[in-house]
């Protein structure tokens, strides 16, 4: 594994998708189509599930099946986050037509505040959602390819946090994951938060965390916790699948993140760890997401 910037040919070609400019003396891409305000009725959810959707370039004229990669919004965001301020059709646009990254399906669905998982009351069953309903409607509903070695899981911060325990509780069902600036605290990190700041973003979905020093964090915690998935699942788990883990190194993530590195070394689980230049922005995000999808589509590739 290695540790090092983006390369700077895939850096140049992400800011020039994100600006919307083909290069000098470079014609624009073909354009693939975003559609957004789609929406999935849940039963488990007992309410509709808002999502976009990317589709490459050729999938309106072909009657081919594609990949697909879930791309995870951050905390407050919503389904819109990667097609707004991620810029993602002009990203892949232009990572497709210099065959970068394969023609691809990327889906974005609306995690809300939930951290993609289920509550510790069994009330807001998202992950049950995720892994029981809507990545079977989506196979259903789009052209996509239905088997574990053409699925993959991206995402940002919160979304980071998801992709990464989907890759890790769901090894089954995806190849690979791309995981930026994950929202990954070690447990003495997560118990000496704020008690106002833990009660507001994680109590509704971890339960009371327990009082007294040395007291730990709840079992909801524990079981989604990718540093702690990291260290617990069973080694041939955590093998079926690919990771990639990218982080500023000015970031206030950057410590649990080396922490989740540290584990994977610890264990000889294979893994790519990037450490760039930058904070918890939108700019480190557009200009990392496609060496991201490229890391996925490795795996789709024989």
């Amino acid at each position: 594994m290695r540790i090092h910037p983006i390369p700077m040919i895939v850096l140049a070609l992400t800011l020039g998708a994100s600006s919307g400019i083909a290069a000098p003396g470079q014609a624009s891409p073909a354009a693939g189509q975003v559609r957004e305000g789609l929406r999935y009725a849940s039963s488990i959810l007992g309410r509709d599930v808002a999502y976009a959707i990317y589709l490459p370039p050729d999938y309106a004229a072909s009657s081919r099946r594609y990949p697909v990669v879930y791309l995870l919004h951050g905390y407050s965001d919503d389904e819109s986050g990667w097609v707004q301020f991620g810029e993602i059709q002009q990203a892949a646009d232009r990572a497709i037509a210099d065959r970068v990254i394969p023609p691809m399906i990327i889906v974005m669905p609306d995690g809300g505040v939930t951290w993609y998982i289920n509550d510790y009351q069994g009330k807001v069953r998202f992950e049950d959602m995720f892994i029981r309903e809507f990545i079977p409607f989506i196979d259903t509903a789009y052209r996509t390819r239905p088997k574990q070695e053409f699925r993959g899981v991206s995402g940002l911060s919160m979304g980071g946090w998801g992709a990464l325990h989907f890759a890790m509780r769901h090894p089954d069902l995806f190849a690979a994951c791309a995981a930026f600036s994950a929202a990954v605290w070690t447990e003495e990190e997560a118990a000496a938060m704020p008690k106002d700041r833990y009660d507001r973003m994680f109590g509704p979905l971890f339960g009371p965390r327990p009082e007294g020093k040395g007291a730990g964090m709840p079992e909801t915690f524990k079981a989604y916790n990718p540093l702690n998935l990291a260290r617990s699942r069973p080694d041939a788990d955590l093998r079926k699948g690919r990771y990639y883990i990218d982080c500023g190194d000015d970031d206030f993530l950057i410590q649990g993140n080396m922490a989740l590195h540290g584990a994977l070394l610890e264990r000889k689980i294979p893994h790519e760890f990037r450490v760039r230049d930058g904070g918890h922005t939108w700019s480190y995000w557009r200009t990392g997401i496609v060496d991201g999808l490229a890391f996925i589509g490795q795996s789709f590739h024989r």
